[in-house]
């Protein structure tokens, strides 16, 4: 990976004007969370009829950086940048991006109850590498809860709603050709995340999605699985259960 300069953190995804402003980048001094003037009152008063608005809190800000930091460590490990196998410390993570440890720790705790990490005590974190049987058993596993569910909801849901997931097959076409694993496996969740929630069943939407995250690691033609998307949402909005079938089962097989 390649050291950021201080305070920005461009290589991984973030812009740096996104967190100008930090006297710690992972913490937010006053001057960044009371920005906003009081309605009807001078700043720091308040009537006998209302209660005083509190100061938003430094959390607030610290929790917007950690979900930045992990967007980009789910990046780099989409891309290959973080190995797996090798292990990384969160104070050394955190001077390539420019922050304090303690965000990015943060980050890495929830990679680890993602199963994309595993905490190494004293040292870090470690990048799970996961072999071709434990990544054909999550595709079997994704299968066995996705296949249903979409053959259940092409019979059920009217077929003009299913142009809804027309823009985001074709956002997945386009991450295909771009080449980058990390951008399809995006695209690629937003599809399937999209498709599924047509259930109306969150906790399934997130169990996928989990699912998915754990098998991104796998190769495969991007270019031939973001087609299968287009030609299913064009047998979906047709109505044509038996192509649906016939390609559910292919993209799981």
């Amino acid at each position: 990976m390649t050291p950021a300069t201080p305070g920005s953190y461009e290589p991984y995804g973030i812009p740096a004007t996104r967190l100008e402003g930090h006297a710690d980048a992972g913490y937010a001094g006053e001057a960044a969370v009371d920005r906003v003037p009081l309605q009807g009152a001078a700043r720091g008063e308040h009537t006998h009829s209302e209660l005083p608005i509190p100061r938003p809190r430094a959390i607030v800000q610290r929790a917007s950086v950690r979900g930045q930091i992990l967007d980009a460590l789910r990046s780099a490990l989409g891309t290959g940048e973080l190995l797996p196998g090798e292990v990384y410390s969160a104070p050394a993570l955190g001077d390539r991006f420019g922050v304090s440890a303690t965000p990015v720790r943060e980050a890495m705790q929830q990679l680890a109850l993602e199963g994309a990490v595993e905490v190494v005590p004293n040292r870090g974190f470690r990048v799970v590498e996961r072999g071709a049987r434990e990544l054909a058993e999550l595709a079997e596993i994704r299968g066995l809860i996705e296949v249903p569910v979409i053959l259940r909801l092409a019979r059920t849901v009217p077929c003009e709603r299913w142009a809804e997931l027309g823009p985001l097959a074709e956002a997945s076409v386009r991450a295909a050709r771009s080449g980058c694993r990390a951008t399809y496996a995006e695209a690629d969740r937003a599809f399937h995340g999209a498709l599924l929630g047509f259930s109306g069943n969150g906790q399934l939407v997130r169990i996928a999605e989990d699912l998915h995250r754990r098998t991104q690691q796998g190769g495969g033609d991007l270019s031939a699985d973001a087609a299968d998307h287009v030609r299913l949402v064009e047998a979906l909005v047709g109505g044509d259960l038996e192509t649906v079938r016939v390609l559910v089962g292919e993209h799981f097989g």
